[in-house]
């Protein structure tokens, strides 16, 4: 696997929150949230009823934009992910397609559930972001420094 390839896989396993961006009906709008990833495809669990998760249903394959990155005190360290892609709603409940992935990421969906957490898992859905164009932007390899990944070279979900 390509040198660059691996380190941007490799900072999106270690990070946990992405932010999403969205137009709704002319209107920038970003949120975060928790992902789980298959190659730079990401997946969440979401409530259908929230601004984002109604933008992607009603357009379907929602043009997106998503980014990651943590909170870094100085420039030379920057490290990130910037990409644009698509955003769509699998079909089923989040319950009927089972949270073992997102188990196996987060712990608190595996286990027993407060009964709000509960509650709140049969009303979910599972959405899906898949990227066309990749930027790992690592300033810790020089100021600037960025490697575009176009979607020939992206790794496919499987």
């Amino acid at each position: 696997m390509h040198e660059r390839l691996k380190a941007a896989l490799d900072f999106l396993a270690a990070n946990h929150v992405m932010s999403l961006s969205l137009i709704d009906d002319g209107t920038p709008h970003s949120c975060s949230l928790m992902y789980i990833f298959d190659g730079f495809a990401l997946s969440w669990v979401s409530d259908p009823a929230t601004r984002h998760s109604r933008i992607i249903d009603e357009t379907a394959s929602a043009p997106a934009a998503v980014t990651i990155a943590p909170d870094y005190r100085d420039f030379r360290h920057i490290r990130g992910l910037q990409m644009t892609g698509v955003a769509s709603r699998l079909g089923l409940p989040a319950s009927a397609l089972g949270i073992a992935p997102f188990a196996r990421r987060y712990s608190f969906f595996d286990g027993d559930k407060p009964a709000a957490m509960a509650a709140a898992m049969a009303k979910a859905r599972i959405y899906r972001f898949i990227p066309s164009n990749v930027i790992f932007i690592d300033n810790s390899s020089g100021f600037a420094s960025k490697t575009v990944f176009g979607a020939g070279e992206l790794p496919f979900p499987g």
